[in-house]
């Protein structure tokens, strides 16, 4: 037979009852970190689903993927979130690599300059506008020439 408990604090949970508690929080961690990134790609894919860049691989719209997703991390962590994921990500050493680097470096200095969030896409916009191919200026956004292109939306 069991006893009430005498006072609030005697009533504790059962053995079963913590362990799904437990079980909920882990589970609440573990899927913590991947909320993040997953805000930042939905994002930045709502921003290149709705362009009209042509280039989906190696072109203006990979340009402006790389650099408003660039710019948000940025943004909202610091440019050495984009650093660490460009050397993760970039480092195959091909054009495209190169091209892609580039354009995360200037996506991250948007993102720090911005002054808000509001302020990220229309600045990243402007600048893959004021873009060229194969452009050599530190602060000019670049692409490949039309011929690299892989012309979809997605890769």
């Amino acid at each position: 037979m069991d006893i009430p408990p005498q006072f609030w604090w005697d009533d504790r949970p059962s053995a079963k009852k913590m362990q799904r508690r437990l079980l909920k929080r882990a589970a609440v961690l573990a899927l913590t970190p991947c909320l993040y990134p997953a805000g930042v790609i939905a994002f930045t894919w709502h921003h290149v689903l709705k362009s009209d860049f042509e280039g989906g691989r190696n072109g203006k719209l990979d340009a402006y993927r790389h650099s408003l997703a660039s710019a948000t991390v940025s943004y909202t962590l610091g440019e050495w979130a984009v650093d660490l994921t460009t050397w993760i990500f970039e480092s195959g050493g091909k054009e495209s690599n190169l091209m892609d680097t580039h354009n995360n470096r200037i996506g991250a200095r948007l993102g720090t300059k911005a002054g808000s969030f509001c302020d990220i896409e229309p600045a990243v916009r402007q600048a893959v506008q004021n873009g060229h191919i194969s452009a050599t200026d530190s602060d000019q956004i670049t692409w490949l020439p039309a011929d690299k292109w892989r012309d979809s939306k997605f890769w």
